[in-house]
């Protein structure tokens, strides 16, 4: 009755996820939830064959059953490209994206050869499932990890744009698919046991909770996107052997870059990125970031929120302090959440807010 009760909410949640993701009624982040739409919809596929056993108390014939193979086995191929789309949403298929098609020209071979003829043996097919999805979801794992390290470069909010909670489950996801192929192995014909079950509703629901949570990763201007797309095509750091400006002209636009954080203070607007601080110092976001990197030795988010720690320390400090809670300071300061800031806070001053301005409060 339980593992019944669950394999319809899977089921159901599944279906339910996909439906949000493709309509995305909120427009944002639109190539990466279309893929994670279909990712949804063809994973609810593996478990039409146990809700209609329910309802209908007799398995699936052959042929149904051969049919939903084919969508379950583009389920790592649409996760990896909702991931691409998280991390480059400029990315364009081209002639080099036909090898996406390879191993699934394979397996629909071999699907259709054991149809015909009943050659090869179902472990054959499983392990070349089993090879597909760890392929995808590792280089997923990586692709985010890349992103993860692109991002300081050119947001100041990095945060809520990192992917942290994507890449979580994609580690639930490398356990479940291990789990579940070789109990699909060992236990062919058996149902998925009531824990494994509840593992994968709970990476339901979390996924459904953070990707609908997701704020817009990339400027929606398109210029901006570009411009982004550039720097991370081409990153510059302080070990550059290119020296994009001359010694005196990097001396000349460092001063131009203090002197314009601390009087028009840009680092408060918390969408502040590299291409709009760019053009604040009219000068290009690569000249920028070279600056960045090569006069003071930090990355663009490293440098925007050593000016917003200083800002609220000012604030804690300050005689106001009692009046304003924490998440008013840190809006105060230019971040976007309390999460941002307490964490940005203590990665920087080895203390939270809270316990710098008790500590402050007691000299």
């Amino acid at each position: 009755m339980i593992t019944d009760f669950l394999d319809i909410t899977i089921f159901g949640s599944l279906v339910l996820l996909s439906f949000l993701l493709l309509s995305n009624p909120l427009k944002i982040n639109k190539k990466a939830n279309f893929w994670f739409g279909f990712f949804m919809l063809f994973w609810a596929s593996y478990w039409i064959d146990q809700v209609y056993l329910i309802f209908e108390k007799e398995q699936l014939n052959e042929t149904l059953d051969f049919v939903l193979k084919i969508p379950q086995f583009l389920i790592p191929l649409c996760f990896y490209l909702g991931v691409l789309n998280f991390t480059n949403p400029n990315y364009k298929f081209t002639k080099k994206s036909l090898i996406f098609l390879i191993l699934p020209f394979i397996y629909y071979t071999l699907l259709i050869y054991k149809q015909i003829t009943g050659f090869p043996n179902k472990s054959i097919l499983l392990g070349i499932v089993l090879i597909h999805g760890l392929l995808y979801i590792i280089v997923s794992f990586f692709k985010i990890r890349k992103h993860q390290k692109q991002i300081l470069l050119f947001s100041s909010n990095t945060l809520e744009i990192n992917l942290v909670w994507l890449e979580r489950i994609i580690i639930i996801s490398m356990v479940l698919i291990f789990s579940m192929t070789v109990f699909s192995i060992l236990f062919y014909g058996f149902p998925l046991n009531l824990w494994m079950n509840l593992i994968v509703l709970v990476t339901i629901f979390a996924t459904a909770y953070n990707i609908l949570k997701q704020k817009e990763i990339f400027p929606k201007d398109k210029k901006q996107k570009e411009e982004i797309e550039n720097i991370q095509e081409n990153p510059i750091s302080n070990n550059s052997k290119k020296q994009l400006l001359s010694d005196e002209k990097l001396i000349e636009l460092k001063s131009k870059l203090n002197s314009l954080m601390l009087e028009k203070e840009p680092y408060l607007d918390s969408e502040i990125n590299l291409i709009i601080l760019s053009d604040q110092l009219e000068i290009t976001s690569h000249q920028l970031s070279y600056v960045i990197n090569n006069g003071f030795n930090q990355n663009f988010s490293q440098f925007i929120n050593k000016y917003r720690v200083e800002k609220a320390k000012i604030l804690l400090q300050g005689k106001d302090s009692e009046k304003l809670s924490m998440l008013g300071i840190a809006f105060e300061s230019g971040f976007s959440s309390k999460s941002s800031f307490n964490t940005t806070f203590k990665k920087i001053t080895g203390k939270t807010p809270s316990e710098f301005k008790k500590e402050r409060s007691g000299l």
